[in-house]
């Protein structure tokens, strides 16, 4: 399994964000669903190694979080939430820039396949600044995964895209799931039965169901992913 968690928590002052959760996700497309405030984005953070766990433990690629830090870093392309770009940096220019910190071989080769992989090649010579919300998560995106790492974390990899971008998208996570361990943390929930094999819930530091889409469909009635979601997160 390329991510193994158990028992991570992480608590703020009096308030456990996250209370002592353990799964495993290996190669596919796991959904990481929960309400804001459920500790999604600081499950996802300590797995990055960005905030360091309270309790527990966890290894991605086979590093553990805490003694193998900068390993972690290495296997793991992430898209936060707040998507922090450069802006002033044109589109090529930032991907070169990342390419650079990862010592990518051949990076020219690699960043123009990360741009067709994302559809930005319209885009590719225009300041990063100028871009719409859409091809900003693009460029996220792009940086995510210009190193090839084996894990992918995405936190709401397709805020602020259009209908036919969302398609393409989709698409492009689905496959990347097909070689990677993807986790991808979303509110839509249409996006999760296109694109998950697995899913997560989470519900205030709790995981709440650990299954696939299938057996949490046979769990509960054959009902939607929506119905189930908020069955058990108003609990």
């Amino acid at each position: 399994m390329s991510i193994q968690v158990a028992a991570l928590t992480k608590i703020y002052g009096q308030q456990k964000a996250v209370n002592a959760i353990s799964f495993e996700a290996g190669t596919g497309v796991l959904g990481f669903l929960g309400p804001n405030g459920a500790g999604k984005s600081t499950t996802m953070k300590m797995l990055t190694c960005y905030l360091p766990p309270s309790e527990g433990t966890a290894t991605v690629a086979g590093f553990d979080i805490g003694t193998h830090p900068l390993e972690v870093k290495r296997s793991i392309g992430y898209l936060p939430e707040s998507n922090p770009l450069y802006t002033d940096m044109y589109v090529k220019e930032a991907l070169g820039f990342v390419a650079g910190i990862h010592h990518i071989h051949e990076p020219e080769k690699r960043i123009a396949e990360v741009i067709e992989q994302t559809g930005l090649g319209p885009e590719q010579h225009k300041k990063i600044g100028q871009l719409s919300k859409g091809y900003r998560q693009r460029v996220g995106l792009a940086q995510a995964i210009l190193h090839d790492p084996q894990v992918l974390i995405l936190d709401e990899p397709t805020s602020g895209l259009d209908p036919n971008q969302l398609v393409g998208i989709r698409q492009l996570i689905s496959d990347l799931g097909k070689t990677k361990t993807v986790i991808l943390s979303t509110h839509i929930m249409q996006e999760v039965e296109a694109v998950c094999n697995n899913v997560i819930i989470i519900n205030k530091g709790n995981i709440v169901a650990n299954d696939t889409l299938a057996g949490l469909r046979n769990k509960n009635g054959d009902a939607s992913l929506e119905s189930i979601f908020i069955k058990l997160t108003n609990a």
